[in-house]
């Protein structure tokens, strides 16, 4: 084992922890409604705290209302939890899965009381957000803080995290072979349309979330070093990686656009927006768009409704070609990066990490298992900094003395 970890600590100076026997693996994610019913309290839950009136949350219901109530995440994680499932049977592994979600059933809270009923005392928790920032990471870790602290578990069970996964190949390849897929679907629609020589733009696209947490993503010292914000930054870089692997994209113009804003008016976002993007690469003479939900795991509703269906729809007002590629979801080379990813953290026979190496495409990475002091730091409305796991300074979740 590596002399640069410190056994009291347990993780080394660049945030890499030792490997331990875990013994349970916790899926954390967002959560939706699963029927009309849920909706509004599923939307309560997500702005709890803010009081925001129920009409007007309606107003933001819409998708769900048109879907059912019903959001896909769910499916999608009950589908991936089953993949995992599988794949760490076929190599082996016995850790059993455990799931649970920030704003809807089954809650974090209850997954854990459950997996601590079933015996277990050494956690890995996998978060379903691949880059860094508040909402991908740090929140879960406060989520899992409270939650132990909420169960009565702290000193009881142990939780780690796996580190953020934008870097690896598990989660680029399903883009990088979408992309292929998709340049020759735009191709062929310009073809039909009579337009077989019109450009084509790659349009990359992820989350907006709020400049202020966009400005704290990341440890100081990092954020220190860059010319932009550490969460569009790696965004960058992984759409830099995927162009460079598809050879059809090769002279192609691209950029990098964000979707699915919320919150008050006046409090800046990430900008711009995908359909205000497409408006000025249609009056710039993009005749079709390939669009990249790199900022996703999953086909959720926000990818089917603000891509599929509102940026679809501005794609055909404005005459522009549209297709837009999958996000990893269940994609073999996904569902098994991510089992390789677990097997960094685990425990050998031979007391070393199953698995060696830290593979990464792209620079700025591999980051974390433990996250540094005060990274991607957010207050709570009352002033407070919440309760956290998995970093160099969390007061819960870790081993006691």
């Amino acid at each position: 084992m590596s002399q640069s970890f410190d056994p009291r600590q347990g993780y080394d100076q660049n945030g890499r922890m030792i490997p331990k026997a875990y013994d349970a693996l916790l899926l954390a994610s967002f959560g939706g409604p699963e029927g009309q019913d849920d909706v509004l309290p599923f939307l309560r839950n997500v702005t709890g705290g803010r009081g925001i009136p129920d009409e007007r949350l309606e107003e933001v219901a819409v998708h769900y209302r048109k879907n059912g109530g019903v959001s896909p995440i769910n499916e999608q994680n009950r589908a991936l939890k089953a993949a995992l499932e599988a794949e760490l049977a076929s190599r082996g592994i016995n850790l059993p899965i455990y799931w649970g979600n920030r704003n809807w059933h089954p809650f974090i809270n209850d997954s854990l009381q459950q997996l601590a009923d079933d015996g277990h005392r050494k956690v890995l928790m996998l978060g379903t957000g691949a880059y860094s920032g508040y909402s991908a990471c740090r929140q879960y870790r406060e989520d899992l803080g409270m939650g132990l602290l909420a169960t009565g578990l702290d000193g009881v069970v142990e939780v780690d995290k796996l580190r953020q996964f934008f870097d690896t190949p598990a989660f680029v390849q399903p883009f990088v072979q979408g992309l292929r897929q998709s340049l020759l679907n735009v191709r062929a629609q310009l073809e039909e349309a009579g337009k077989g020589d019109g450009a084509i733009k790659i349009v990359f696209v992820t989350h907006s979330i709020p400049l202020s947490d966009a400005n704290v993503a990341g440890p100081q010292a990092i954020r220190d070093t860059l010319s932009e914000n550490l969460y569009t930054t790696q965004h960058r870089a992984v759409a830099e990686y995927i162009l460079s692997q598809v050879e059809e994209a090769a002279g192609l113009e691209h950029s990098l656009v964000y979707q699915s804003r919320s919150g008050a008016p006046g409090t800046p976002w990430l900008e711009p927006d995908i359909n205000d993007a497409l408006e000025e690469d249609a009056a710039a003479g993009v005749a079709g768009v390939v669009v990249v939900p790199i900022g996703f795991i999953s086909d959720h509703m926000e990818v089917l409704w603000d891509l599929d269906t509102e940026a679809k729809d501005t794609c055909a007002e404005l005459g522009l070609a549209f297709d837009r590629v999958a996000t990893p979801g269940t994609h073999e080379a996904f569902v098994s990066g991510l089992v390789d990813l677990v097997e960094e953290r685990l425990l050998g026979a031979d007391g070393k990490a199953m698995r060696e190496g830290r593979t990464s495409v792209v620079e700025g990475g591999p980051w974390f298992d433990v996250c540094r002091p005060g990274c991607c730091e957010k207050r709570a409305l009352d002033g407070t900094l919440r309760p956290t796991i998995a970093a160099v300074d969390s007061q819960v979740g870790v081993p006691q003395p």
